[in-house]
């Protein structure tokens, strides 16, 4: 069956995103990414002219999927509190959320890759946006107080991107129940609500 140029796009990316997570964004070549699917480096050069081109849209294509299912869980119809738990506890290293690989490899290369510095910022910034939407929706409805919820967000996030990192990079070094537990009473302490609190609700 003939692929459509979209579908062919999406098949290369999705191999690209499985290259970058088993050898790296630095030992990852075109025709790894050819290899896996049987075609010719040319046909994945035609696609996106560049390595350099291809992984910067791989990273684009992998956080699109995170922040659609992301703004899926927080688009849900209950409180505020039970969105934000169930968001941190996917995007937590202990949670769902795949691929904390492919993002420190992601981060790593930004430092050097203007363009994937600018993938990995904008994702970094809709993710932040979208928590910091119902931290504020739940202190309008009166579920918690949180006087910045702006800065609540970034602290939340940074918080489970370390933590991402320590579990990815060094296993064993947090108890993924610890991790948890953090991921957890950080968002306790942001929303002004005791630990007991947040999970008795």
């Amino acid at each position: 069956m003939r692929l459509s140029v979209a579908e062919r796009r999406e098949e290369l990316l999705r191999a690209a995103i499985g290259q970058i997570e088993a050898r790296g964004v630095a030992a990852v070549r075109i025709a790894d990414v050819a290899a896996v699917l049987g075609v010719s480096n040319a046909l994945v050069l035609y696609h996106f002219s560049t390595k350099e081109k291809l992984v910067a849209a791989a990273f684009t294509f992998a956080a699109e999927d995170d922040l659609a299912h992301l703004r899926k869980l927080l688009g849900r119809r209950t409180s505020a509190l039970r969105r934000l738990r169930t968001a941190v506890r996917w995007y937590a290293p202990t949670g769902q959320a795949k691929g904390w690989r492919l993002w420190i490899e992601g981060w790593a290369v930004a430092l050097r890759e203007p363009a994937l510095r600018e993938v990995t910022r904008d994702l970094d910034r809709q993710w932040k946006a979208a928590i910091t939407e119902v931290i504020a929706e739940g202190v309008a409805a009166g579920e918690f107080a949180c006087a910045d919820p702006t800065g609540a967000a970034l602290r939340l996030t940074a918080l489970l991107d370390g933590l991402a990192v320590q579990l990815t990079s060094y296993p064993g070094a947090v108890p993924r129940t610890r991790a948890q537990e953090w991921a957890e009473d950080a968002l306790a302490r942001e929303l002004g609500l005791d630990r007991k609190a947040l999970t008795a609700r």
